[in-house]
């Protein structure tokens, strides 16, 4: 994501006396102006409608009223100072249709900022829209979501709106929008499914949407939509308003609600629930969002000597910590889970968030159904807050049924993400075999010599390539140049294998089932469709290998033995077999495994060449998957060849 270089911009942080002497920076400031009410933002109703705003070191507010996106001649209605620092204003009149800023003066500034809460604005998010929410709901708009009994059984497809039908051979007619992923019965070359179809067919649980609340960007422009623009979106804006440039009209406030809501509807009716990354770490531009316009010094993480904390390398860290930042976060959050019926939420660089933050998010989802997923990248990360605040994976066991990137196997698998050149267990590494049974049992604590993060098995999140760093295909490409072209495909089965039959939830990145490419680059935030758009040509050329994959999540979610519960049903059903080197062996003893096995015994084999290995005596052991790669088999022994997992099934 892009960087935002510091900047040697004056922020005046109030008149003091307007706080009683009391600085925004201290916690003396939370105790006197935390406000706990639901109605920050704007009401809207057609009879009137009523502003609150949140700006305690302010001395003057004003609602700016335009008529629309870009007039230069608003109508201001000064504000009313309430309680808690909050100011407010009533306009008694229908505002449907019209935009609004606010306008504030901090000290000898003035500062005018969009409204925080907004949930609809107008063309590049720069002014909030007065629209009814009630009349953006598509026809067909229900909350009910598709079934899911447990965490474990969710199988994750991360995906980018625009890289997913974009492609020319998409079959696509709304290419790069909302809608584009609405149309059933698209075709691609040689009449394989696209878009939708390819989605349903290949029997995933859950859509994972990279960022789609508006963002800004220098490369993406929402006037300038018929030119060639591209960015990944983890650049916040306006948090509680979809990206307009995914939408068939960015003009129109409520067409991208509309356009979204739509798309969520169509995905629940086929079956799949939708997962949202959220990005609430970080923002687009410290010095210039409308949180520092309008209460200076608040919203984010200062150093001592006053430049901001920048653990997210992108120039700022959001201060989760505080409590109207926290307000504001799982006010955001719960507006998604609301009003847009979001199943999930994926939490970037979550490692920067406050403990505490996520634990009430976990709380207040709940309330409205415990089945919403959270997960998040829990990496271990410098900023300005304690380090036993910080809600990375040292402290999983304290964010019970939120879970963690298991970025352990992602490197174990394929090797370390920066450094191109190192394999890991399936391209040849040597010593990966421990790692990759710590993913094998959910990353929990399996016994004294195999622990890991997680508390219980829905704390963690197995993957092999995501939106981030090299695909699997580059990396395999550059560490493992010398293998022939079929063996890294060998190799890329298996890594895809073993993270759908680990432990704990199995996340995929879009077009991982047939070797996606970026062409040798690792960070395409910005690089454009050429880079980034999903190859549906690459696909046609691999449709055994997606059958595959489908196979492979077919058999999971026929096996409840490769998705169990709790740490302690883990413990007691999975056991470790005895193999060498470049093997990892493992039976599922005694557990209820579908439909007609008592025990299953996996193998994954990164050898090219022939290795024997031991069957427990557990009985009659017949193929399951992999039988290709079986070449001789007794009742105690299996012989296998190449790169490749096999399973086997013994009888009830």
């Amino acid at each position: 994501m892009a960087v935002q270089k510091d900047r040697n911009i004056r922020i005046d942080y109030g008149d003091p006396e307007v706080t009683k002497g009391v600085s925004v920076l201290s916690q003396q400031f939370d105790e006197l102006y935390v406000y706990d009410g639901a109605d920050l933002g704007l009401t809207y109703t057609p009879a009137h409608s009523s502003f609150r705003l949140w700006a305690p070191t302010a001395s003057k507010a004003y609602v700016l009223l335009y008529s629309d996106w870009h007039s230069e001649t608003p109508e201001r209605h000064p504000m009313r100072r309430d309680v808690k620092g909050t100011w407010v204003l009533q306009v008694d009149e229908d505002l449907a249709g019209r935009y609004y800023t606010y306008l504030v003066q901090v000290g000898e500034q003035w500062n005018e900022a969009c409204d925080p809460y907004a949930t609809a604005v107008g063309v590049n998010g720069d002014r909030a829209a007065i629209v009814d929410l009630q009349t953006t709901n598509p026809k067909r708009w229900k909350a009910e979501r598709p079934p899911l009994a447990h965490p474990v059984d969710a199988i994750i497809y991360e995906l980018h709106i625009r890289d997913y039908t974009i492609h020319p051979g998409s079959g696509v007619r709304q290419k790069g929008r909302y809608l584009g992923l609405t149309e059933p019965g698209t075709k691609g070359p040689a009449q394989i499914a696209t878009g939708l179809d390819h989605l349903t067919q290949l029997g995933v649980t859950h859509v994972q949407l990279m960022p789609v609340f508006d963002y800004a960007t220098e490369s993406v422009d929402e006037t300038r939509l018929h030119e060639p623009q591209y960015n990944w979106g983890y650049d916040p804006k306006n948090y509680n308003v979809p990206e307009g440039s995914y939408a068939t009209d960015p003009y129109k406030p409520e067409v991208r609600i509309r356009e979204l809501k739509t798309l969520i509807q169509t995905l629940h009716d086929h079956g799949l629930r939708v997962i949202m990354d959220v990005v609430y770490n970080h923002v687009y531009d410290g010095y210039v969002i409308h949180f520092t316009k309008l209460v200076p010094g608040y919203y984010l993480r200062y150093k001592p000597d006053g430049s901001m904390s920048n653990g997210s390398g992108c120039g700022n860290d959001c201060a989760t910590e505080r409590p109207m930042m926290r307000k504001y976060i799982v006010d955001s959050v719960l507006h998604w889970a609301r009003e847009y019926h979001i199943d999930g939420f994926r939490f970037d660089l979550m490692g920067l968030i406050d403990v505490d933050t996520m634990n009430e998010l976990r709380r207040r989802l709940d309330q409205i159904d415990p089945s919403i997923l959270m997960l998040g990248e829990g990496w271990v990360m410098d900023t300005e807050l304690p380090d036993n605040e910080r809600a990375n994976q040292s402290h999983a066991p304290r964010m019970a049924r939120v879970a963690h990137f298991n970025g352990d196997l992602r490197d174990a698998v394929k090797g370390e993400v920066f450094d191109e050149a190192k394999p890991g267990f399936v391209n040849g590494g040597t010593g990966f075999e421990t790692r990759v049974k710590q993913a094998v049992a959910g990353a929990i604590t399996y016994s004294e010599q195999l622990r890991s993060f997680a508390a219980e098995p829905d704390q963690c999140v197995n993957y092999a390539e995501c939106h981030d760093n090299h695909t699997m295909w580059d990396k395999l490409s550059l560490s493992a140049k010398d293998a022939p072209e079929e063996e890294r495909r060998a190799m890329h089965r298996l890594a895809t294998a073993i993270v759908l039959t680990c432990q704990g939830i199995p996340f995929l990145h879009a077009g991982q089932e047939f070797y996606r490419t970026k062409h040798g680059v690792d960070n395409s935030f910005n690089a454009g469709d050429e880079v980034n758009r999903i190859d549906w040509e690459a696909a046609a050329a691999h449709q055994a290998d997606v059958r595959a994959v489908r196979e492979l999540i077919e058999l999971r979610r026929r096996h409840p033995a490769f998705r169990m519960r709790s740490a302690e049903q883990i413990r007691k059903h999975l056991r470790f077999e005895e193999g060498p080197a470049h093997t990892v062996a493992y039976t599922l003893r005694d557990h209820a495994n579908g439909e007609r096995y008592r025990h299953l015994y996996v193998l994954y084999h990164t050898r090219s060449g022939v290795t024997r290995l031991a069957l427990p005596p557990l009985g009659s052991w017949e193929p399951v998957f992999g039988a290709a790669h079986i070449e001789h088999q007794t009742s105690d022994t299996l012989t296998v060849r190449g790169i490749g997992m096999v399973i086997l099934g013994c009888d009830r």
